[in-house]
Parts: C-alpha cells; sequence; structure tokens
C-alpha cells in the first residue's frame, strides 16, 4: 500500500476513536451525576441552630441539625431510611450516643433536653459559678446599703452634733456677756462709790 493511502486513513481511524471516548465520557459523566444526585436545603432551627437536610435518589433523607453554642450538643442526625428513623447526638467532644428517649423531637427540643436525653449529665461547675456570682452580688448590694445607712446616720449624728455645740456656745457666749457685765457693773461701784 502507498504511503498516500494510509495517511487518510490514519486521519480517519483516530478521529473515530477521539468520537467515541469522547461519547463513552459523556456517558460516564452521566451515570455519575445520577448516582451523587441529591437534594439539599438548609433552614434556621430552634435553640440557635441550623438544620440542613439531604435526600439522596434512593430516598435517604437526613437531617442534620447543627448547634451553633451549645456546650453539651454539637449536633443531631436524623437518617430515615425505609420508614426506619434513627437519631444519633454528637457532643462538642466528638462522642456519639443514640437517643432512644423521644427521637421525634430531636429537630424541635432545646440542646439541654437532647443532651438529658442522650444521658449527658449538666456541668456542674456552671451552676456553682453562677451561684457564687449571685452571691457576690448579694453581699455587694448589702454592703452598698450598709455603707450608705452607716452614711445617713454619721451625717445626722454630726449635724445633731452641730447643733449641740452651736447651741452649747451660745449658752457660755451668754454666761459670758453676764459675767462680764457683772464684774463691769462690780468696777463701776467700786469705782464710783
Amino acid at each position: 500500500m502507498s504511503k498516500k493511502f494510509l495517511i487518510p486513513l490514519t486521519i480517519a481511524a483516530i478521529a473515530l476513536l477521539g468520537i467515541a471516548c469522547q461519547q463513552t465520557s459523556e456517558s460516564n459523566a452521566n451515570a455519575n451525576a445520577n448516582t451523587t444526585e441529591t437534594a439539599t436545603t438548609t433552614t434556621p432551627g430552634p435553640d440557635n441552630s441550623d438544620i440542613t437536610t439531604t435526600t439522596d435518589k434512593n430516598g435517604v433523607k437526613t437531617e442534620t441539625r447543627t448547634f451553633r453554642n451549645n456546650p453539651r450538643v454539637s449536633k443531631v442526625v436524623v437518617t430515615t431510611s425505609n420508614g426506619t428513623r434513627t437519631v444519633k447526638v454528637y457532643s462538642p467532644s466528638g462522642e456519639e450516643r443514640e437517643l432512644k428517649s423521644q427521637p421525634e423531637k430531636a429537630l424541635d427540643a432545646t440542646g439541654d433536653a437532647i443532651a438529658d436525653a442522650a444521658g449527658w449529665a449538666k456541668d456542674k461547675s456552671v451552676t456553682a459559678a453562677d451561684k457564687t456570682k449571685e452571691g457576690a452580688k448579694t453581699v455587694a448590694d448589702k454592703t452598698v446599703d450598709t455603707s450608705k445607712k452607716v452614711a445617713d446616720k454619721t451625717v445626722d449624728t454630726s449635724k445633731t452634733v452641730a447643733n449641740k455645740s452651736k447651741a452649747g456656745a451660745k449658752t457660755v457666749v451668754d454666761v459670758t456677756k453676764r459675767g462680764v457685765k457683772k464684774t463691769g457693773n462690780t468696777i463701776k461701784k467700786i469705782v464710783n462709790p
């Protein structure tokens, strides 16, 4: 065969091979898109949380409730598959527990109620700190009240002492005036008999 005949035949074969590969890639991409197709929505939830709902093509529904700042629960994952519902609760440290008590309320209850249902104890140090803080406020309030009472009594006592001192001074002045007048009268009698 001649080279002139083989070159166009080789170019035609490469073109056909390229077209076939392109069609296979497109069909694989479509197949992958169909197997990973999911519907996802995110909505705000109660108790400062967000709920993300995902449903895959097999009908498995996963609802993930993520708490923004709960010290006892970080997230709750509710998975529904073929009518079976499982609820898992995760602590901020990553501990996982299955929620068997009232799983139907997992997306509505408060974080503390979910933590209680999962069996996680409440942090008592927070309660003690709150009580200490309240006690300190009470002591401070009583100290301020007592200080005000002492200040008021001191002012009243000072006024009383000032008034009595003023009255005493007037009495001393009056007695002194009388004594001076008597002395003056006595001297006049002596000088002018």
